[in-house]
């Protein structure tokens, strides 16, 4: 039993990764309201990398990378964004939040009408990292270390070649 579930979750793999790894080399644009940092808008991001990251309370996984990402968001050239993809009343989040302190910013996301800007994720935690011109560099399903937004990092910026012209971002 184990061995067919293993190898279903194997074929399922690449059908999962599949909308997220598309938005590779894209420029999304995303405003949102978080529940203490104001607006939050990609394009006023410009200049430093960005990591987005999709997450839910209920989520291990999810939980096991606020500090990671935290550390991450102490850099000055990193902003890290939180969406919040769950059903969660605005008070219990906060709960939470006091319990698994995140040092950047949650947004709180409709998952009946989730932003356009991305894929709705299909598993969390699901993490996009945006260069600083705000093309998506590398997307991560499921779990992420410090460590791996780290290595994009040290890749550099997309090429041009690869982002394509400036779609204005907004």
């Amino acid at each position: 039993m184990r061995m067919l579930f293993l190898l279903l979750a194997a074929l399922a793999a690449p059908v999962v990764a599949q909308p997220a790894k598309s938005m590779i080399g894209t420029r999304p644009a995303l405003a949102v309201d978080t529940l203490d940092h104001g607006r939050f808008d990609l394009a006023e991001q410009r200049g430093r990398w960005l990591v987005v990251n999709y997450w839910a309370t209920w989520c291990a996984p999810c939980i096991k990378e606020i500090p990671e990402l935290s550390a991450l968001a102490d850099r000055d050239d990193v902003e890290v964004l939180g969406l919040d993809f769950e059903e969660i009343e605005r008070e219990d989040l906060l709960a939470f939040l006091q319990r698994h302190p995140a040092r950047y910013p949650i947004a709180p996301v409709d998952v009946y009408d989730p932003p356009s800007a991305f894929p709705v994720p299909r598993g969390l935690p699901m993490t996009y990292v945006l260069d600083p011109a705000g093309v998506v560099a590398e997307a991560f399903v499921g779990p992420v270390t410090g460590a791996d937004i780290e290595a994009v990092i040290a890749r550099g910026p997309v090429p041009e070649a690869v982002a394509g012209p400036d779609d204005g971002g907004d």
